[in-house]
This record gives structure tokens, sequence and C-alpha cells, in this order.
């Protein structure tokens, strides 16, 4: 045998020995590691959270001023919180102050037309954008850092020169009647509007809707007088955030926004309060092409700066979400609807609602009003286990993290406290608050704060499927008329 087949020959040998490994190798039965039960993985501890750096100053107008710098991206984002709103307008002329935001934008300024200022944002990939809420309004930018200056300077126009053009009054005034015509296309929303309107009054700046005739009732004078009295210099809180030098930022507000001097005595601006109009009752609204019914109960909440604040949010946490008492007994154990809910809201500078509800057949409505009742009287009178007390605080504390997840959100919330009159760090006292949570609390606010017998039932629903009716509850079922009243003019 020559050297060359004796090569050969290993070679093959070697080849057969590895692939008899391989194969041994992995028919061997696997060995499995016995997964952890959840309750028993350890994490380490989140972080704690602080501020960014940040920058507050007021010009010589009384502009307040925030500037937070934040170079991860060629970006820069400004917002302008502007102390007006809805509930300051006149009750014949619902849909005032929302009509005024949409014509300072869409209505142009006194040096460049509507189209004009769209094409220059089109071109940069810009956006320049005005709203007004229920409670403030919001003149808005984002740009990149590059168009900073011609971008800001569009921004600044808006604020200080709209023009008003008529022109757009018309499309807006269009748009608002096709909203008020289709505003029954939605059961849900026909639930949360006639909730509003049943706890605080349909009169109420909280609870009230624009019709045909409030918007008829608008003229652009109106709209100008509007703007006039509310949007100064004075009354407003600017923050901007991103990719900027400081040193240039200031210098291009002060050229700008810093020359604005209100026309106007500073007005008074009288924040209307907020009571329960219906204490309590069963309502409906009969939609007879529905097959399940949307449910809400309801009344009236607090205010954020309340001392049981923390104590509630973990009230909302024991009965809301995976695990929560809501979830676990009305979707898991009896399968009466895939959402259900229960959350005690809060407002800034007025009470927020006590909200709960969800979905069911219309079957079984009667069964799934009855069990929301059932577990608010349950975390009344029935001390909670201390494992659900440690549940309900680290989900509320764990999600503190998704809170400052940017600059852009930190900046947003200080501007919030200062424009509603909050310490800056609310935020952080709450955290506090959360922590220091016992069982005994949890009960004590649970009947203090919770009010089954104010509650307000609004169901929207099919009355013939309906079944046991809703007369079962126990109380006068009244009906809500939500026909539209009027029609929009031509």
């Amino acid at each position: 045998m020559t050297d060359i087949s004796l090569i050969k020959r290993l070679r093959w040998l070697g080849l057969i020995v590895i692939t008899t490994l391989l194969v041994l190798i992995f028919r061997l039965p696997a060995v499995a590691q016995t997964p952890q039960h959840y309750t028993d993985l350890e994490f380490p501890p989140l972080p704690d959270i602080s501020l960014p750096e940040y920058e507050r100053y007021e010009l010589n107008n009384g502009m307040v001023i925030y500037l937070m710098e934040d170079h991860q991206l060629p970006l820069v984002k400004g917002n302008a919180l502007i102390k007006t709103g809805a509930r300051l307008e006149p009750s014949e002329k619902v849909g005032l102050a929302s009509m005024t935001g949409t014509l300072m934008r869409l209505g142009g300024t006194q040096q460049h037309s509507a189209n004009d200022i769209n094409e220059r944002l089109e071109q940069r990939a810009a956006r320049v954008e005005v709203s007004m809420g229920t409670s403030s309004g919001s003149a808005g930018f984002n740009t990149l850092t590059e168009d900073l200056e011609t971008v800001f300077s569009l921004f600044s126009e808006i604020l200080q020169e709209p023009a008003f053009a008529p022109q757009p009054l018309t499309l807006i005034k269009t748009q608002k009647q096709g909203q008020i015509a289709r505003r029954n296309d939605d059961p849900g929303d026909i639930a949360s509007r006639e909730l509003r309107k049943l706890i605080y009054g349909d009169d109420s700046p909280y609870g009230r809707i624009t019709e045909y005739a409030t918007i008829d009732n608008i003229t652009r004078d109106d709209i100008v007088a509007f703007y006039e009295k509310y949007v100064q210099p004075d009354n407003i809180i600017l923050g901007v955030v991103g990719d900027f030098d400081p040193k240039a930022m200031k210098s291009l507000i002060d050229n700008t926004l810093g020359k604005w001097q209100p026309e106007t005595l500073d007005p008074e601006l009288n924040i209307p309060s907020a009571t329960q109009k219906q204490s309590q009752g069963v309502f409906f609204v009969n939609q007879p092409q529905l097959n399940q019914s949307n449910v809400l109960l309801g009344h009236l909440g607090g205010k954020f700066n309340s001392p049981d604040y923390p104590a509630l949010a973990v009230v909302n946490g024991l009965l809301n979400g995976f695990g929560g008492r809501l979830y676990n007994n009305l979707r898991s154990r009896q399968g009466l609807a895939y959402s259900v809910y229960g959350y005690w809201s809060a407002g800034y500078d007025y009470p927020g609602m006590f909200i709960a509800g969800g979905q069911t057949a219309s079957q079984t409505t009667v069964q799934f009003i009855s069990s929301i009742l059932e577990e608010i009287k349950r975390i009344q009178t029935t001390s909670i286990a201390s494992n659900e007390l440690d549940y309900a605080k680290e989900s509320i504390l764990n999600s503190f993290v998704f809170k400052f997840e940017n600059p852009g959100q930190t900046l947003s919330r200080l501007m919030t406290y200062e424009y509603y009159g909050y310490p800056q760090d609310f935020i952080f006292d709450y955290q506090k608050g959360v922590k220091a949570t016992t069982i005994e609390e949890v009960q004590r606010v649970a009947q203090d704060y919770l009010k089954p017998e104010n509650i307000v039932t609004l169901v929207v629903g099919n009355e013939q499927e309906i079944n046991p009716p809703l007369s079962q509850l126990g109380q006068t079922v009244q009906s809500l008329d939500v026909t539209i009243p009027g029609e929009a003019k031509s």
C-alpha cells in the first residue's frame, strides 16, 4: 500500500469518527432546566429618576420660557401653553375656543398667507399646529435644527399676528357641522358624551357640547375678540426642547416673541367650578342596531392635589389591568367582557370623574353592572391582601420610568405643573405617597371617595335584547334622547 493510499484511508476514517460523534451528541436527551415561577424571579431595583437639566426664565413681557437641550437627534420641538380654553367661552357660542385655535393656524398671518406658510413648512418637513381644549390652548412646532430660525419665525407670527382670513372660517364651520352630524355614529362616543352631561350638567363648561346653533352664532369678530382677550404674552408658557444652542435660542426668542406686548389688560380668568348634577339613576340610550351594550358608571371625582391621590391611584391599580379585581372577576371568571375598567380620575383645577365600565353582551348587561358595583363595595368593606397591595404599588412605581422616557415628556410635565400652579416636584411627592400607602389607607380612601350611592349608570344598547331588563337594577330607567337638534345651514 502506497503512502498516498494510507493517507486517504486515514482521512476517511477521521471523517467517519467525527460524524459518529456528532450524531451521538445530537441524539443525547436534552437536559432542561426547570423554569422558575415568575414570583421567584429577582430583578435589580429600578434606578432613581431625576430631572434633566433645564433653564427657566421670563421675558420682559411676562412670557415664561423653558429651555431643555437634547442633542441626540437634529430636531427641535416647541410648545406654548396658553391660559385659555373652551370653558371660558359663552354658553351660546360653544365651539368658539376650538375654532379660534384652528383659524389661527389656517387663516395665515399679517405677513404670510396660509398657502405660503404651508409651502414653507412642507419644504422643510416641519410642522406648526394650534389647538384649544377645555382648560388650555396649545401652539407647537417641530423642525430640523437647520431650519429652526425659519420655522420659529413662522411659529411666532402665528402666535402674534394671525390674520383670521374669513375664507377658512367657512370651511371650519362646515367641518364642525359634519362632526355634529356624525356624533351618534359610535356608541362609545355616545356613552362618554352623555355621561359627562349627566354628571357635570349639559350647561356646564365641562359637559356642554357644540350644536348647529352655537356654531352658527360664532362670527369672525367673536374669534378675534376671544384671541385678543386671552392670547397674550403674559398668558403663555413656552417650552423648547432639542438640538439647539442656548445662546442662539434665547436670541431668537427675544428677537421674535420678546418684542410682543399685550394690547389689553390682563384678563381675569374665572375658572368654572364643577358639581354633580345627577346624584344617581339609570339612564338608557336605545340603539336598535347594536348586539352589545356600552356601559358606563360614574360620579364626580376630585383633583390631583388631594392628599389622598396616591392612595386612590393604588385603588385604581387594584381594580384595573391584568391581575386587577375587575379583570379577574368580570372578564376571567364570569366572561362578561373583554375589556372592563374602573378609575378614580382627577383634574388639575376642577374635579374629574370616577368612571367604571366596558362593553358586554346585551343579555349580560344587568349582570355586568351588578358585578362592577359588587367589586366597588368589596374594596370598601373587605381588607385587601398584602400581596395585592404590593402588586398594585409595584405596577405604579415601575411605570415611572415611562413618564421620563425623553426630555420632551419631562419638559411638558414641568410646564403643566406651572400652568396649574402645582409644585415642580409634585410627581416625586406622588411617588413617595404611593410607596407609603398602607392596607388601611386603601380601604379608607375607597370608603371616602367611591360613592355607590351617587353613581350614575348609563347604558347605550338594544332595548329589545337586554334581558333581564335594566329595571331589575332597582331604579327607574330614564331614556335619553340623543337626537341632534336643528339642521346645518347651507
